[in-house]
């Protein structure tokens, strides 16, 4: 059994008041919101969206989908490459929609034409914990819930009841994607790689890597599949 989720590209329907577990991708795609709305906490934050909008994904993300009163219908495209920014919007949804149906090539002009970012709004503590593990691998937790008047504990709580992971497996997962970004960026050092992001040395790095992904680090080096997947929005149909 695989211990990635499958994406399978095409129109997905939800009904309201459901929820996904966290759950994890193997392969970069982007979400396209049809209609309806809800609520992804994932490895790169929480982000609230509606019709129109779009979530993209990296390879090996994690995250757990909460669905609103309406449910959504959302589409879904694999991604050739990794996406540059979290959340973008587009003029016409439906138009991707009807293009994927007939032509994968179509559907990626209409999304690449259409995209513009968006920048997700933080609303609570969480969001904002989550944004500063994103921005320092090595955050001292502690120190962290002290400056913002609250416990570790509740931290730790708080912050496990939006993400289904905790603060510091949070922290540990973006080591991983910044040093899996690094490795496809090439001309760093594995070693160098390790120490630029927070690692305890290279070992600590392969360990975590390997967890991740169920690939060593050599061998996403040495991946021409991982290494041509660089920040980019270019869409297939598999």
């Amino acid at each position: 059994m695989s211990r990635f989720a499958s994406t399978v590209p095409g129109c997905d329907t939800w009904s309201a008041h459901c929820r996904i577990p966290r759950h994890r991708h193997e392969r970069a795609y982007a979400a396209v919101i049809l209609s309806g709305g809800y609520q992804e906490s994932g490895s790169r934050g929480r982000y609230r969206v509606g019709s129109g909008q779009v979530l993209l994904h990296r390879s090996f993300e994690a995250h757990v989908d909460r669905f609103e009163s309406q449910g959504a219908q959302i589409l879904n495209l694999l991604l050739d490459e990794g996406p540059l920014f979290e959340l973008g919007f587009v003029r016409d949804p439906d138009a991707i929609a009807r293009a994927a149906e007939k032509d994968a090539a179509a559907a990626a002009r209409a999304l690449r034409e259409q995209l513009a970012p968006v920048e997700p709004p933080l609303a609570d503590w969480p969001d904002l914990l989550a944004r500063d593990l994103l921005e320092d691998p090595q955050l001292r937790l502690d120190e962290w819930a002290e400056r913002h008047g609250l416990t570790p504990a509740a931290v730790s709580r708080g912050f496990g009841k939006v993400f289904e992971t905790s603060p510091a497996a949070f922290r540990a997962e973006a080591r991983v994607h910044r040093a899996l970004a690094l490795m496809a960026a090439g001309g760093a050092s594995l070693a160098g790689i390790a120490a630029g992001t927070g690692f305890a040395d290279q070992a600590h790095m392969t360990r975590a890597i390997r967890a991740l992904t169920g690939r060593p680090p050599g061998y996403w080096l040495r991946s021409n599949w991982f290494k041509t997947r660089r920040m980019g929005s270019s869409i297939s149909k598999a």
